[in-house]
């Protein structure tokens, strides 16, 4: 019952290992450190290497016995997206279809994806359902509706059995400080403001405040990542039953705007914040809210930590022990 972790060194990959060792689940990384940290594996067995190697796959198929395979191990800046989208359709697009295959190969049937709000585009206002159309504004959210697709062609075809968990703005970490978020460039906002509560950052730019919203600034839901995590294992052990999966939002159903994540940033902190306000940038939507019913009624998950301030607070915490103390290495 082994479960392979395509990009576990990463962000929301090492929380979930963090998450399967606690509920002592055997595992294997597969991770090309690309992105990502050898460091925040925090234990079962890792292999350095990349997605799209059939042979090493095949390999590691044969060795562990994988019975599932969880996928973090796209690239996800939009901007870099559209400026180098060959870079987004190889890794996103291709290695994922040539690991697919090489799961129906081998006979490995449980596929649990981590997709993103991006495949619905600018969706409007009102909380977001997995009916709504999807119609993605970026290279990067068409490489995450590609593969859902695929997934659903290949489940009809070969029985591959999926999850495809669509995140709205993953944030916070590792209660104990032990993994958080590492990305080089950083283009997340609670992490970039917490950079500028720290002083690692000058400033944090606003990107609008002109809004159809009460402050004028961009509404978005965030949720901690140990809550992703937790939905992720839900998923894993209703395609171990045997349960359809399918296409499902991860979210708080509850937004927050720019303007209440540095208010919140700077109570929890008790540090200034300073603020300079810029442009819109272009394709950002007023409001990105997730109606996450479909997954609470199912399976009886809740987010444990729905609020601004707990998920602050924990990316607080990873910010000044890991950056700000030293322990960057």
């Amino acid at each position: 019952m082994t479960t392979l972790l395509i990009g576990g060194a990463g962000y929301i990959g090492s929380h979930m290992v963090k998450r399967l060792i606690e509920e002592n689940e055997p595992i294997v990384v597969l991770d090309n450190l690309s992105t990502g940290y050898r460091d925040a594996i925090l234990g079962g067995d890792a292999v350095i290497g990349d997605c799209g190697s059939s042979a090493l796959l095949r390999g590691i198929f044969k060795k562990y016995r994988a019975s599932t395979v969880m996928h973090f191990a796209s690239f996800i800046q939009v901007g870099e997206s559209v400026s180098d989208p060959a870079k987004y359709y190889i890794n996103n697009v291709a290695n994922t279809l040539s690991l697919l295959n090489t799961m129906v190969e081998c006979g490995v049937k449980n596929f649990v994806f981590s997709s993103s709000a991006a495949v619905y585009g600018n969706a409007g206002d009102d909380p977001i359902r997995e009916e709504q159309t999807c119609a993605p504004v970026s290279p990067y959210g068409r490489t995450k509706r590609m593969i859902e697709e695929a997934l659903e062609d290949l489940s009809a075809a070969y029985g591959l059995n999926f999850f495809s968990l669509r995140y709205f703005n993953a944030a916070g970490a590792d209660p104990k400080a032990r993994i958080g978020e590492r990305h080089n460039p950083e283009t997340h906002l609670i992490p970039l403001v917490l950079q500028a509560a720290s002083g690692r950052r000058e400033a944090i730019t606003v990107f609008g405040r002109d809004y159809p919203t009460p402050d004028g600034t961009c509404i978005r839901d965030y949720i901690h990542v140990d809550d992703l995590c937790e939905a992720h294992l839900i998923a894993l052990r209703a395609l171990r039953r045997g349960e359809k999966g399918g296409h499902f939002n991860l979210g708080t159903s509850s937004g927050f705007s720019v303007a209440e994540v540095l208010d919140a940033a700077r109570r929890v902190t008790g540090r200034p914040v300073r603020a300079i306000d810029a442009d819109r940038r272009p394709g950002d939507p007023p409001v990105l809210v997730a109606d996450s019913r479909a997954f609470q009624s199912r399976f009886g998950w809740r987010p444990k930590m729905p609020g601004l301030e707990p998920i602050i607070e924990t990316a607080w915490r990873w910010e000044t022990e890991f950056f700000v103390k030293g322990k960057h290495g």
